[in-house]
């Protein structure tokens, strides 16, 4: 008996539903914890001015010895930015239990300045060119501060910049094939599409009528 023309019609069908079906749970499985912190934050951030936060200031100080101190003399080619040398920055990290990233400083006269931003906090360090004496203080603002600045990829370096571009891919993997099984099914599912528009115009509307 000849197959009837719809059966390639049919396994072609079923072929591309696998795919989709396929691809929609694993790029499900990759975005799921993502998903669920994004989702938290997004209520944490929508009601910052409710969530009480309790700051904690650590402060620390420090003198910086003589050798090291004489690296730190004004010269006048220096830069007004510049990194900390290597030994200063070695010593610092050592005595005040910080990991003190190689990044730019503000350098005048008087003293060198280098800003320590972070995630949920701020933190930052002084040193006096004259006498040596060095100033570090760190605020931390709380976990929930903390997931909020992940949320917003705020201070959190190039590693969880990353994440966030391959959370973003998988996230739209997820979705368009989630279209497309929606696709699939929309036929024996009369309420699919005026699902969809819902979710697309409730929102168009509220940025419309309630956001100015």
């Amino acid at each position: 008996m000849n197959q009837p023309p719809a059966a390639p019609a049919a396994s072609q069908r079923a072929c591309w539903l696998k795919t989709l079906h396929q691809w929609h749970w694993i790029s499900s499985a990759l975005c799921l914890i993502g998903m669920l912190l994004f989702a938290f934050t997004g209520i944490t951030l929508n009601h910052a001015a409710d969530i009480a936060a309790q700051p904690q200031v650590q402060q620390k100080v420090v003198q910086l010895p003589a050798g090291l101190q004489t690296s730190l003399a004004p010269k006048d080619d220096e830069p007004d930015n510049a990194a900390l040398p290597p030994a200063v920055r070695q010593w610092l990290s050592e005595s005040l239990g910080v990991a003190l990233p190689d990044t730019t400083a503000e350098w005048s006269p008087e003293e060198v300045y280098l800003s320590l931003p972070r995630p949920g906090g701020d933190a930052w360090l002084r040193i006096e060119r004259e006498t040596g004496s060095v100033e570090y203080e760190r605020t931390d603002r709380g976990w929930v501060s903390y997931l909020n600045d992940l949320h917003k990829g705020r201070h959190t370096g190039l590693a969880w910049k990353w994440f966030l571009d391959i959370f973003s891919v998988a996230c739209l993997v997820f979705c368009i094939t989630g279209l497309f099984i929606l696709k699939f099914h929309a036929a024996n599912r009369p309420t699919t599409w005026p699902m969809v528009g819902m979710g697309l115009v409730a929102p168009l509307l509220l940025v419309i009528l309630f956001v100015h």
